[in-house]
């Protein structure tokens, strides 16, 4: 401010209209300090503006005119220096009034959406541990029934006609189904839980490899050639090994399992200074415009991937987009021009922040 009002003093004083830059000072002040420091602030300004213009229409300083833009001995006029200072007064103790109000009321919403936020984020802790606790109490029953199951199945206690086989290894394959989807689902919980990773430098061309051959049986037996492009210069990334090749095998397994028989999956791998981006795509039944936007997340199952797999966990995709964000990439999907549709995921060449 004591800037200002030398650059005012030396250029027109009164005369010249940029004294209301004052109220920029005032609106800083207002936002960044409290209500007593920024009246103070405000007393400062007036006190300083009003010392200048008094003083130079006693003639205690020399004033400098603007030639040709305001009347000749303005600065003389005691009616107007007075009347001038009052408004100029009025006008800033009243911009910091509102604009301190103002402020507040954004920090007491600020401070609102924050307490809401924090019950939000114990709510969806407190579920996840029940859910936790659950899902394992759950898989330690099934278990037990699938234990049971093979037993029967195996005739250890006694033997089985051709129905009773029939509908024990249906009931098998039940459980083996909740059992998946059990097991995905507490993983996903614990890794919401904990939001921990064990990074370290490991080989994803290795995890690549690992996770095509995971999936080459079910490709063969479907007739689909799966094929890979790899960037030559993608070897060693930070992140949790584990973790990523399963999110690879996932969204490859996906992949084989909605494209029809003889069709094709591609999973092509490149690097730039700072991401590596996988992609992954098929000649499959693509993904419908509506179910785009929520294909990953929990439990969601679009409708043509129902009517090919009634049974499936609705977990697969949302694990790879809660391991590749907590890695710091990013995941989605489009649909092909031609039919099928590309997953798209992105690592970062080193540890996110």
């Amino acid at each position: 401010m004591l800037i200002l009002a030398t650059i005012l003093h030396f250029s027109g004083g009164i005369e010249n209209p940029f004294f209301l830059f004052f109220a920029f000072h005032m609106m800083i002040a207002s936002t960044l300090r409290s209500r007593r420091q920024s009246y103070l602030q405000a007393t400062l300004a007036v006190l300083l503006f009003g010392g200048l213009v008094v003083l130079e229409a006693a003639g205690v300083l020399t004033h400098y005119g603007l030639e040709g833009f305001a009347g000749q001995g303005l600065y003389r006029d005691w009616r107007f220096v007075f009347g001038t200072l009052f408004v100029l007064t009025v006008t800033l103790y009243l911009l910091v009034y509102m604009t301190i109000s103002i402020a507040e009321q954004l920090r007491k919403q600020q401070e609102s959406y924050e307490v809401a936020n924090a019950q939000l984020e114990e709510k969806d802790r407190l579920k996840n541990e029940y859910v936790l606790r659950l899902t394992h109490d759950i898989k330690g029953h099934l278990a037990a029934v699938q234990s049971c199951l093979e037993i029967v199945f195996d005739e250890m206690v006694g033997p089985l006609n051709e129905k009773q086989k029939d509908l024990v290894e249906r009931a098998y394959r039940r459980a083996s189904k909740c059992m998946a989807f059990i097991a995905a689902l507490l993983k996903l919980t614990r890794m919401k839980l904990t939001g921990r990773l064990e990074m370290e430098r490991f080989s994803l061309r290795n995890c690549i490899f690992n996770s095509l051959a995971s999936v080459q049986n079910t490709a063969q037996s479907k007739l689909i050639l799966v094929s890979h492009q790899i960037d030559p210069a993608v070897d060693e990334v930070f992140g949790e090994a584990v973790l990523i090749e399963e999110t690879l095998t996932n969204v490859l397994f996906n992949a084989v399992k909605y494209t029809p028989n003889g069709g094709r999956v591609c999973m092509e791998v490149t690097r730039d200074d700072t991401f590596i981006e996988v992609r992954i795509t098929d000649t499959g039944i693509g993904v419908s415009e509506a179910d785009l936007p929520h294909i990953f997340e929990e439990f969601y199952r679009a409708d043509n991937a129902r009517a090919i797999e009634r049974d499936g966990t609705g977990l697969g995709l949302a694990f790879a987009k809660q391991v590749v964000e907590r890695h710091g990439g990013r995941i989605w999907a489009q649909n092909n021009p031609d039919a099928g549709a590309t997953f798209i995921f992105t690592l970062p060449q080193k540890t996110p922040a």
